[in-house]
């Protein structure tokens, strides 16, 4: 269904529609089970910092089970963890990860087209080894926060190839793993492989990252086998802004901005910029868009009445910033904000204003 072309409400409605869907799918007893089995053999929690871009579906690319992978997504794929919020988003997880005696790994990603340089990253204007550098960065921050040692924090580099859907583990010894070159037949040397790109990783968490790798390779195998839309142009026709979009994953919908940057008016407006030119382009209809904020709670109680006034706060910030820097294209602008049961994946919608 080529939802684009509908009419604002028709694509709202759809948006929630399929948000509902998301929760119902994610909590019936087959996912459920699937899940806790998962866990159960591979204990190793996975984060993965990356872009906003919809195609970037690592679950997805991974054959992993939902709930599994705990994304950090942000326009442009931009971090800091200088940055107040993230710094403490991310510590309270991987707090929490190793009270529970677990180990955590920390998938920080970067992403490109080897078909087309149009098809990288619009965030690091297409250049993937600026996209690269900064994922560099970013593991070297990693590493002074959590320890170099990485015997319970373990960052890794890795490049996604979205023509293929195709991980690139990029090695301690600097080596690479690009499992596009990859044969199924070689399914047996991925241990192996890991264990020589990783030479100071812990049995346990290369034992976990093994079932990603190999579901990539089947992943990959498969998408070889279909006819897949490459050159799909920007038509996003909604901003997102706070945590909890993971029901999202797919491309050209929406142009996602966590609430981890402490100057957050720069992305809102030129998210806003893309969608007028998406309107003026006749990408996507000119009779509205959908300005949608969102934060996760753990628990009902306080924590679920913070994320109602923070999700109220970043929506009613993300509506000044557009209403002053783009006064007519606010005048299109659908306002919604909702706080996500964490539980069980639900949205809870507060506010129906236009």
């Amino acid at each position: 269904m080529d939802i684009h072309n509908k009419p604002i409400q028709e694509r709202i409605d759809w948006l929630f529609n399929h948000a509902h869907n998301h929760s119902c799918n994610y909590t019936n007893p087959e996912s459920w089970l699937a899940r806790t089995r998962y866990l159960a053999e591979h204990p190793t929690a996975i984060a993965v910092l990356k872009c906003m871009d919809g195609r970037i579906n690592i679950p997805i690319a991974t054959n992993t089970p939902k709930g599994i992978i705990q994304p950090f997504r942000n326009l442009g794929g931009m971090f800091d963890l200088g940055w107040p919020h993230l710094g403490e988003v991310l510590a309270s997880y991987v707090q929490n990860i190793i009270s529970e005696g677990r180990h955590t790994m920390i998938l920080i990603t970067y992403h490109f087209s080897k078909g087309d340089p149009q098809r990288g990253c619009a965030g690091f204007n297409y250049d993937t080894e600026a996209a690269k550098a900064h994922t560099f960065e970013i593991k070297r921050q990693v590493e002074a926060v959590f320890g170099g040692g990485h015997q319970t924090v373990y960052p890794i580099v890795c490049g996604f190839e979205t023509d293929e859907d195709a991980l690139i583990l990029h090695g301690s010894n600097g080596e690479l793993l690009n499992m596009a070159d990859i044969k199924p037949f070689e399914r047996d040397t991925l241990r192996p492989r890991l264990e020589a790109l990783f030479p100071d990783m812990s049995q346990q968490m290369c034992e976990d990252l093994l079932p990603l790798i190999a579901g990539n390779l089947d992943h990959i195998e498969a998408a070889r086998k279909i006819d897949r839309e490459l050159n799909i142009e920007h038509r996003e026709w909604m901003i997102c802004i706070g945590r909890g979009f993971d029901f999202l994953h797919m491309p050209n919908i929406a142009l996602i901005i966590g609430p981890y940057s402490p100057s957050l008016a720069d992305p809102i407006h030129k998210a806003a910029g893309i969608i007028e030119s998406n309107m003026k382009a006749g990408r996507i209809p000119d009779d509205g868009f959908l300005l949608f904020a969102s934060v996760p709670f753990q628990d009902v109680g306080v924590d679920q009445a913070r994320a109602k006034m923070k999700s109220n706060f970043l929506c009613e910030f993300a509506a000044k910033e557009i209403r002053q820097s783009n006064p007519q294209l606010a005048e299109k602008m659908h306002v919604k904000s909702a706080v996500l049961n964490w539980q069980s994946r639900a949205l809870e919608i507060m506010n129906e204003g236009p």
